[in-house]
């Protein structure tokens, strides 16, 4: 399924030059010798190879069908995160035509401790290419690296999160796909969640003015190729959207760190720190109430 070539290396704990052992020990890749974390004495690392077989055999007791599944093995910062993922083609369900969303199985760990064994189901929009973060409705796996996790209940929560993304999770997206929202709904939207920012002269939450501009331009284009008429219309000539397109523009924020980025952060931590803002965005009093309506 996965790059083994990727993940076929060892890492060890090693005594570093002058520091006692209570107060940590240095983590190494055996193969290059390149140190990769400091950790505590009694930290015990869970080798890549040994955590990737493991959420091979989890897919594969899913129940899940794999025909013409998609495998990425991706390494970051010379190993010291690892993040597979998955697409199942096989499972396509189509929002509105041509607008055809796939499920998504993303798992994350990490040698330094920044990323726990945590995975989750998502699904995948193929008119962008970008991820969808459903937020209660997102099948999580949580462990921390000293335990290794239970396959076979691992394999049902994929299971179960996949179902219910094929099944009334898609509900939900066509539901919102016809929920229309003016465009000052998504600014309130927006600042009230992923574009607001404390105001330490005001005491007050207000807009991050650069967040909210990226997101509102985002939405606006959205609106304009789903609901308008694409090129052939003016850029910003809509008031009125949908949830649908605010959940796009969320996920398109979520999912393109170099939008909006700060200078000199890592792609991959971006958006592992936007996807649980957008995951909270759907939790958020002001969202549960716009699906209401």
């Amino acid at each position: 399924m996965f790059n083994h070539d990727v993940v076929n290396f060892q890492v060890e704990k090693f005594h570093l030059t002058d520091v006692p052992t209570d107060i940590g020990v240095g983590l190494r890749r055996k193969d290059t010798g390149e140190t990769l974390a400091i950790v505590s004495e009694q930290y015990t690392p869970t080798q890549y190879l040994e955590i990737t077989d493991a959420v091979e055999e989890a897919l594969n007791q899913s129940g899940l069908d794999l025909t013409d599944a998609e495998f990425e093995t991706k390494s970051y910062d010379g190993g010291a995160r690892l993040e597979l993922i998955t697409k199942f083609p096989a499972h396509p369900m189509e929002i509105s035509e041509g607008d055809v969303v796939v499920p998504e199985f993303k798992f994350r760990t990490s040698h330094n401790s920044t990323w726990s064994n945590n995975g989750y189901v998502g699904a995948f929009r193929s008119f962008c290419y970008n991820s969808l973060v459903s937020g209660n409705v997102l099948g999580y796996v949580y462990g921390k690296h000293t335990k290794n996790f239970s396959v076979p209940q691992f394999a049902a929560k994929i299971r179960t999160a996949a179902e219910y993304i094929a099944g009334d999770g898609m509900e939900q997206m066509r539901k919102w796909y016809n929920t229309p929202i003016k465009r000052d709904t998504a600014i309130d939207l927006f600042t009230e969640t992923l574009a607001h920012r404390q105001d330490n002269v005001k005491r007050e939450q207000v807009a991050n003015k650069k967040k909210l501009s990226n997101l509102m331009k985002i939405f606006d284009e959205e609106n304009r190729y789903l609901l308008g008429q694409g090129r052939y219309e003016k850029y910003a000539q809509r008031n009125e959207g949908t949830l649908w397109t605010a959940y796009q523009a969320a996920t398109y924020w979520s999912s393109h760190p170099e939008y909006g980025g700060k200078e000199g952060s890592k792609a991959h931590t971006t958006k592992v720190t936007r996807e649980d803002q957008v995951k909270k965005m759907l939790n958020h009093k002001m969202w549960k109430e716009l699906e209401e309506c």
